[in-house]
């Protein structure tokens, strides 16, 4: 093998490898693991369980502020809330 052929395939080497750990990253795909053998799927995206747990943090901390908004809708909205706002006016 000549030199040229050495370089050209030790510099695609590189780019694909560099490639597949960019595609890796940015879709969420795991080429490099299918490759080792570790998934049989390399289009599915892993679900670890703390993300699992991460999401249901979120959604409970959702929920909750939402209950609190409409709470607070609710007192800003009675009457007697303007009424107590205006006597603490004067």
């Amino acid at each position: 093998m000549s030199l040229l052929q050495i370089i050209l395939l030790i510099s695609s080497v590189l780019t694909i490898s560099v490639l597949i750990a960019w595609l890796d990253h940015t879709r969420g795909w795991q080429f490099s693991a299918w490759l080792n053998g570790k998934v049989n799927n390399p289009f599915g995206h892993t679900c670890s369980k703390e993300s699992e747990s991460n999401q249901l943090e979120k959604d409970l901390l959702i929920a909750q502020l939402k209950e609190r908004v409409q709470i607070l809708e609710k007192i800003v909205t009675e009457p007697a809330y303007e009424l107590n706002k205006k006597i603490n006016q004067l």
